[in-house]
């Protein structure tokens, strides 16, 4: 094998070893034995070889052991310098040893401790503290506190005498009131706009003048018309209403108590009448076919509205609508009657209301709140029941609608009597049609058994009249049927197969 050390390279062999080295190697040792690696000596340069080599004259080690003195030796080659006097006496031996190198621990010494208080300004380890400024303050020495002034001193000094300051008291006196007086001289030029000596006064027209058609009507009016508030659980609802008999019978729409009577469990109807009095109302009957109804207050002495009559209801003529818009009660609005006779079908969600009604058209501003309050003519009297406008944004536009009074008679007066109200029927159901032969109302469907079917009515029949009234869609068959009486023959005339048929039909009760 080959051991490296020193740069030099020396064969050990087996020879060399202890007795039995060999065979123990070879015992540990498995497989072939290589064969030594060849000695390797690298060039050495000259200048190496000077600096690390053997001196000329020395053949082996580089200091000979057989030397025992300087003397003996002779003169040498080599020369050790006198050591750097601070590594001596760094790493030397102290005086006076002989044998270590060992110091002896120097003794502490006890420092009296300093009463002075570390300053914090040199020494990074003394405390926080408060203390006298490094320098002691200049400048001149606190004078001692002056005695205080009296209001004499601070204006006068203590020279003036009392009569003195009188004086000056009284001139102050004068020189206050000449300047009032000159004020009232620079500014007495605003007395031509303020005066004391003008009263208002207001004239009356005296109690023989005539008050305005309006306010005559609106005054007449209002005692008789309430409002009413609807709450059934977290939702609530306005309308308005009008007393038709003094029993505290009270007339208003369907569509307005719709949800206490779908729910009557935890609902409530509140009645408020025009002087601020509020009562429970009951409800003795709705219909649904033309959005009425009818409640009961226990309230006597009613002012009741004077209801008037259908056929004095002209196109044209003024009226007043009053009630409850957007919660505001008695207000009153004014308009005309814009049209008559005009089918408006009136539904929506919220309500069980599915009525198509014979309206009465009007532009006074109707909003919600005044469903079920009055429209009324220039004499006082109740020609309709508000129920519907028309507007693409909600709100009044000039398109009212208004259930006929005649209607609403009837119907108030069945209900009040017996709950409730029948309507005539025919047994069809209809579609608007309009082309170039005709315009009317097509027979969609006809119930079996029914007055059309018996009549001869069948699916594709357009009715375009029904007794004296023309019809020219399928809300205008509904009313000109509910105008007839129930088992009372009635002539209706269709257009079939190009020619117009008159059959005959009587109407039953639904």
């Amino acid at each position: 094998m080959i051991d490296a050390h020193e740069g030099d390279y020396t064969r050990v062999t087996a020879d060399s070893r202890a007795p039995g080295a060999a065979d123990a190697e070879s015992d540990r040792r498995e497989g072939p034995r290589l064969a030594p690696r060849p000695v390797y000596r690298p060039d050495v340069d000259p200048a190496a070889a000077d600096a690390f080599g053997r001196p000329v004259d020395v053949a082996g080690s580089f200091a000979s052991n057989s030397v025992s003195s300087p003397e003996a030796a002779g003169p040498s080659t080599i020369r050790v310098a006198r050591p750097d006097p601070v590594l001596a006496e760094a790493f030397g031996r102290p005086a006076g040893e002989a044998d270590s190198i060992q110091r002896v621990p120097e003794s502490v010494v006890e420092v009296a401790a300093d009463d002075t208080p570390a300053d914090p300004w040199r020494d990074p380890d003394a405390p926080v503290r408060l203390g006298a400024p490094a320098e002691a303050p200049s400048g001149p020495a606190r004078m001692p506190d002056a005695p205080k002034l009296g209001v004499r001193d601070v204006l006068l000094g203590d020279h003036v005498e009392g009569k003195a300051l009188a004086a000056l008291a009284a001139l102050a006196l004068a020189v206050g009131l000449v300047g009032g007086l000159i004020g009232i001289a620079v500014t007495s030029d605003r007395d031509s706009l303020t005066s004391r000596s003008v009263t208002l006064s207001q004239s009356d027209d005296g109690d023989d003048a005539p008050a305005g058609q309006i306010a005559a009507v609106a005054d007449a009016v209002l005692p008789s018309v309430v409002s009413i508030q609807v709450t059934q659980g977290d939702q609530s609802g306005t309308g308005s209403g009008v007393v038709v008999d003094g029993a505290g019978y009270i007339v208003t729409n369907n569509h307005v108590i719709s949800m206490a009577a779908t729910a009557p469990e935890g609902a409530t109807i509140r009645v408020t009448f025009s002087d601020g009095t509020k009562v429970p109302a009951q409800i003795v009957g709705r219909d649904i076919k033309t959005d009425l109804a009818v409640l009961k207050t226990d309230v006597a002495d009613l002012t009741v509205a004077d209801l008037g009559k259908s056929s004095d209801v002209q196109v044209g003529q003024d009226v007043v609508a009053v009630g409850s818009p957007l919660g505001l009660n008695k207000t009153v609005t004014r308009g005309i009657v814009s049209a008559l006779n005009r089918p408006v079908r009136l539904s929506g969600s919220g309500t069980d209301t599915d009525a198509v009604i014979d309206a009465v058209q009007t532009d006074a501003a109707i909003n919600p709140g005044n469903s079920g309050g009055p429209l009324i003519d220039m004499d006082g009297r109740v020609i309709g029941i508000n129920s519907a406008i028309r507007s693409e944004s909600g709100g009044s536009v000039g398109l009212g609608f208004a259930i006929p009074i005649d209607d609403v008679t009837e119907v108030a007066q069945e209900l009040i009597r017996n709950g409730v109200v029948h309507h005539p029927e025919i047994g069809v159901n209809a579609r608007t049609v309009i082309n170039d032969k005709t315009s009317g109302a097509e027979v969609a469907n006809v119930q079996a058994d029914g007055p059309a079917q018996k009549a001869g009515i069948v699916e594709g029949d357009v009715i375009v009249k029904v007794g004296d009234r023309s019809v020219s869609s399928a809300d205008e068959l509904i009313v000109a049927v509910h105008d007839q009486a129930v088992g009372k023959p009635v002539t209706v005339q269709l257009f079939r197969s190009e020619r117009l048929v008159d059959v005959e039909v009587t109407p039953t009760s639904d």
